[in-house]
């Protein structure tokens, strides 16, 4: 799946782009970091509720994730350091462009790197695994399966010289979600890097044309952002209740900023025949995100540049 986009059939925003969301009642105002789920709240009720996706993030029963609009779930963790690192290798150790290299993650105790950490799926598999360029202009959403060792690999080939970001993306089981960011270095020729000059909201793939629009008009920080997905094929609209499921959801999408390589994973609802997408960008500059869906056996990914301005 090259330079695709995980709307979740993939809308996700590849950063903790650092967000904020602000909770009524007994929860304080707290920032998440989207690479390392840290302790940034206090609580005075018996039970904690957080994002599944992003613990770090905490409320009341029945809130929304402002970061990718999933209900809070009780989780009375939420909020704690993780404990978990992963252990990263490449084989060969040398990555030269277009050369197949398996990469391999292990997840083990930070404080007991001999012990191995067991994953729980989400989304039909245990690890998603996103790879960027530096300029990201290049996407890829794969998955390592795991092997007899207890090793997570998968096969991959990366099409230039320069670095990419990994963000491996995944739960220990009884602990919370994990976000780690990985590095590849690659040999050879470094093309010189994309540049972007205002929006492009607007993607045609595989004969489809998708369109995000933020309410307002344009993207800010400090203030949850409300974004519709409309989805068109030959100048008619798609109802992505008629999609296939991805990974277990109509979409997926990923957002990432170019500047710090701040991950966000977003899981669109449907309303009105249009993806329906919720999230708070903490800091202006330029981000891009990639929406991936499913038709007929096919992943199409659209891509997007996203131009976010003070609030």
């Amino acid at each position: 799946m090259k330079s695709i986009t995980k709307m979740s059939a993939a809308i996700a925003i590849v950063g903790a782009i650092t967000f904020a969301s602000c909770n009524d009642g007994d929860t304080e105002t707290i920032k998440a970091d989207s690479t390392k789920t840290e302790a940034m709240a206090t609580h005075s009720s018996d039970h904690v509720y957080a994002c599944p996706m992003h613990p770090e993030v905490t409320g009341k029963e029945g809130d929304n994730c402002p970061k990718c609009g999933m209900k809070l779930e009780h989780n009375d963790n939420a909020g704690g350091p993780s404990n978990v690192k992963m252990q990263f290798t490449t084989n060969p150790a040398t990555v030269n462009p277009n050369q197949e290299v398996t990469l391999s993650m292990i997840p083990k105790l930070k404080d007991n790197d001999k012990e191995q950490v067991a994953l729980d799926v989400e989304h039909d598999k245990k690890i998603h695994l996103i790879v960027v360029s530096d300029d990201l202009s290049y996407f890829d959403h794969i998955h390592p399966e795991i092997n007899a060792d207890g090793s997570y690999l998968v096969k991959h080939k990366f099409p230039a010289g320069g670095k990419y970001t990994l963000f491996a993306d995944y739960k220990p089981s009884g602990a919370n979600h994990t976000v780690d960011n990985l590095t590849v270095n690659v040999t050879g020729n470094v093309p010189a890097a994309k540049k972007y000059s205002g929006n492009n909201l607007v993607k045609n793939v595989d004969g489809f044309t998708v369109t995000i629009n933020p309410e307002g008009g344009k993207f800010v920080t400090k203030s949850p952002m409300h974004i519709s997905g409309a989805v068109t094929q030959n100048g008619k609209a798609v109802d992505p209740n008629t999609m296939e499921n991805y990974l277990g959801a109509k979409a997926h999408m990923v957002v990432v900023s170019l500047d710090e390589k701040k991950y966000l994973h977003v899981h669109p609802g449907v309303e009105n025949g249009k993806f329906d997408l919720h999230t708070t960008f903490d800091k202006p500059g330029v981000y891009r995100g990639w929406i991936q869906f499913q038709t007929d056996g096919k992943v199409h990914t659209a891509d997007f540049v996203i131009n976010v301005v003070e609030g």
